[in-house]
């Protein structure tokens, strides 16, 4: 509980949250756009969200969530089969409320989710709520997660990592349709810099390109080297080879000569990012493998310690939360969430997987009222620029996707208390990943097959 009260504390600080999106153009805001100050906002709740989480799972912490009934019952210690080593109570309660604050959440921005369904305008009423009344929207929150905190044991867990598990899934296709956005405006903005005559662009370009494919190159034969092994670990060949033969696919049909005289911005730039990211996807998915021969820890990998001595933990009683690949993961989420808040995009393709209007924004500066300060513009009169409802449904999967990276995607079990990987996590990843690749591919190829609409 004293989470919540650190949260009331830091949002107090943030003054122009009480009023209305309009009404005051706080100074760190990119854009004077009432529409981006709103996103912003709404992105700043789940970034508070996600430091609470973050909080509940430090040491320390839980002395005072024991302190919860029923959150830790049977015990100091939980055995975890095959593992020498025990599972200390107060992890677990670590893991159960990560599990609650993002509950709370997700249930918070798809309640928004619901109610903005089919809104226009600004002119709509139900657009004041969506750009104003802050501060009682921060209390919805705080009524939501308190309440979460009293929901039963009983299944809840289990229930709730499903969820959890099908809006990760999800989320991580938004997250790649972001990336192909970014690397459109990218190498568009780039280009058209360096055929103004400064040639320094293209240098850059080809710097990031080849930096991205030798990323992806030494992942993969870090891949082969520590994550296969010549009689085991059958599932990860066949993980490594295929999302290496679909990336090269990619690259090549990128800057095919047809698909350049449709897509003139497409380029190796897009499939390079693409392919480091595919490639974290798969990383991401090997580690969740229960046969610890074929998931090593990090840590055995830098300091040389046995798989056998590194697969209960650091200690007797402990159990390691954030892998290298979850904080990779935390840090993808934060740069898509301010992306996904502040992206004005110019890709047909995008828009429409995305339901966005064509960017741009209004191109005003923020008015100045008459009491000095500087308003924010309402560039929505005619018509929004984004989903209000598909923006909320996307913070309400980032509130799973938080829940399983924090909680590295363990599946819990309510009878025995034992969190462990699972199977389901990996195919889970991995055929995102597939389904990824195959959007990005979409983008290339869709002009060909409808020449007659407009992929500009």
């Amino acid at each position: 509980m004293g989470a919540c009260l650190a949260l009331c504390s830091l949002a107090s600080c943030a003054s122009c949250l009480c009023g209305s999106a309009p009404c005051l153009l706080c100074g760190c805001c990119p854009s004077s756009n009432n529409s981006t100050i709103t996103r912003l906002v709404f992105s700043f709740f789940l970034l508070l969200g996600t430091f609470v989480s973050v909080i509940m799972i430090l040491p320390g912490m839980e002395t005072q969530l024991r302190k919860i009934p029923g959150f830790c019952k049977g015990g100091t210690s939980i055995p975890i089969p095959g593992v020498e080593n025990q599972v200390d109570c107060n992890v677990i309660v670590g893991y159960k409320s990560v599990y609650r604050m993002c509950f709370a959440m997700t249930c918070f921005f798809f309640l928004f989710c619901v109610i903005m369904i089919r809104v226009r305008s600004s002119k709509d009423p139900r657009a004041a709520f969506q750009n104003g009344f802050w501060f009682f929207k921060f209390l919805i929150l705080v009524g939501i997660t308190v309440g979460a905190f009293f929901i039963p044991d009983g299944t809840f867990h289990d229930v709730w990592f499903y969820f959890g598990m099908v809006g990760s899934f999800i989320f991580i296709l938004i997250q790649l349709i972001l990336l192909i956005d970014f690397a459109y405006s990218w190498n568009k903005a780039w280009v058209e810099n360096a055929e103004r005559g400064n040639k320094c662009w293209f240098a850059g370009l080809l710097s990031f390109t080849g930096l991205h494919y030798a990323l992806a190159i030494a992942a993969v034969v870090l891949f082969y080297i520590y994550y296969t092994k010549a009689d085991d670990c059958t599932e990860h060949k066949v993980f490594i080879s295929i999302n290496l033969i679909l990336c090269i696919t990619v690259s090549i049909v990128s800057i095919l000569p047809k698909i350049q005289e449709v897509q003139p911005y497409s380029g190796l730039l897009q499939a390079s990012l693409i392919s480091l990211y595919t490639m974290y996807v798969t990383w991401s998915a090997m580690t969740n493998n229960p046969n610890r021969n074929c998931n090593p820890s990090l840590l055995s990998l830098v300091s040389n310690v046995s798989t056998a001595e590194s697969s209960g933990g650091s200690s007797p009683g402990q159990v390691q939360w954030w892998d290298a690949q979850g904080i990779v993961g935390l840090i993808i989420f934060l740069f898509c969430t301010l992306y996904a808040s502040i992206r004005s995009s110019s890709n047909t393709q995008v828009n429409k997987l995305m339901q966005t209007e064509e960017g741009g924004g209004s191109g005003e500066e923020g008015v100045v009222g008459e009491d000095g300060i500087r308003r924010a513009v309402d560039n929505e009169e005619e018509g929004v620029t984004y989903s209000y409802s598909f923006f909320h449904f996307h913070l309400c999967l980032a509130s799973l996707y938080i829940m399983m990276t924090l909680t590295n995607w363990y599946k819990p079990e309510t009878s025995s208390q034992v969190m462990q990987s699972s199977m389901p996590a990996v195919w889970v990843k991995m055929s995102s990943s597939w389904l990824g690749l195959g959007l990005y591919l979409w983008t290339l190829v869709a002009p060909l097959i409808f020449p007659d609409r407009d992929f500009s």
